[in-house]
């Protein structure tokens, strides 16, 4: 993703936070090896004078080394001048940026909370692993709100606008409940554990009987499991992987065309899903009228009704009361069937 975090732009723009702890140690270090260079001028061996530097910029104050005459007084004053200054400035840089780090996260863990606390109709995706990174990254590029929930304390600067995170562990009710399971319209449980999936999605069914449930299998004799408690669709990544390898030896134009259809958002022909609704003003007429000359830049693929699908629906099809129609169009064609179809 061309996506940069905040840390990364303040790093291109030249604001790191570390930059003036790094410049400080420079200094602080080149503050001593002045310091070591004069003193061993001043007749100290190596280590004494290094020893003597040490102890005059820290300002710990044990006796001086070697014999005390005017020249080594006034070194001594300026390298207590500039080399506790240096020092000085450097720990309080280190402390300033720790603190302003720690501070700066922590309130806008806050402010990210109370933004999830105003979410309706989100996603919530469990995990962020390999899987949930890609679920998460195709969401952001549908433009919907998400919150992932995980374990790890992960980087906020290395998250996209519009995706939130709730840290802890999904199983636990508390931390769903901070995700906003009640008012989300969608949870994506992509968790390594099947127990763990299987937990969290009769959890969620429990808390929110309308929420639409997908859920990660990466077993095969859990999948009935997860249907039974109310999973809506239930994905093996491992199987979809392996369909999918095997589509492209068989079939790699169709395999292509169907991926370009469903992300490329550059290409000007795509598919989507279009339900009837009881406000609908086609219900009850045929497909071919609703073909006709108003909607003639689509065409429809397939009805699902109830749990089958009508593919290659013929035009005297009526449609129904909770008719989902797959239909390929341009946006312009597939926005207005929608306003027309779904309203």
């Amino acid at each position: 993703m061309a996506i940069f975090g905040k840390r990364q732009r303040r790093r291109i723009a030249g604001r790191d936070p570390w930059t003036r702890f790094r410049i400080g140690l420079l200094f602080l270090g080149l503050v001593l090896v002045i310091g070591s260079v004069g003193y061993t001028l001043l007749g100290l061996g190596w280590l004494d004078a290094i020893y003597q530097t040490v102890i005059t910029v820290s300002t710990v104050g044990y006796r001086e080394i070697g014999d005390v005459d005017p020249r080594y007084e006034v070194f001594t004053i300026f390298l207590i001048l500039f080399g506790t200054g240096t020092a000085l400035y450097t720990l309080g840089v280190l402390l300033e940026t720790l603190f302003e780090g720690q501070l700066d996260d922590q309130f806008r863990r806050q402010r990210m909370q109370h933004r999830i606390d105003r979410l309706e109709g989100h996603v919530i995706v469990c995990g962020y692993g390999q899987v949930g990174r890609a679920i998460v990254a195709e969401m952001h590029r549908s433009g919907r709100d998400v919150v992932v929930v995980d374990r790890t304390d992960l980087d906020l600067d290395d998250l996209p606008d519009g995706v939130y995170v709730v840290v802890g562990e999904a199983t636990e009710d508390d931390v769903l409940s901070r995700a906003g399971l009640s008012r989300a319209q969608t949870l994506v449980v992509a968790l390594d554990s099947d127990a763990d999936n299987l937990f969290v999605a009769l959890t969620a069914r429990t808390e929110n009987e309308g929420l639409f449930i997908v859920s990660r299998a990466n077993s095969a004799h859990v999948v009935d499991k997860l249907e039974r408690v109310g999973v809506d669709r239930v994905v093996n990544p491992h199987e979809i992987g392996g369909s999918r390898m095997a589509a492209m030896v068989l079939q790699p134009d169709v395999t292509d065309f169907l991926d370009v259809v469903m992300h490329d958002r550059a290409l000007e022909v795509r598919m989507a899903e279009i339900e009837a609704t009881a406000r609908s003003a086609w219900v009850g007429r045929t497909a071919r009228e609703l073909l006709g000359p108003e909607h003639a830049g689509t065409t429809l693929v397939a009805v699902r009704r109830g749990g089958d699908f009508l593919t290659n629906p013929s035009g005297e099809l009526v449609i129904e009361v909770g008719d989902i129609l797959i239909v390929l169009g341009t946006d312009e064609h597939l926005h207005a069937m929608s306003a027309a179809v779904g309203r």
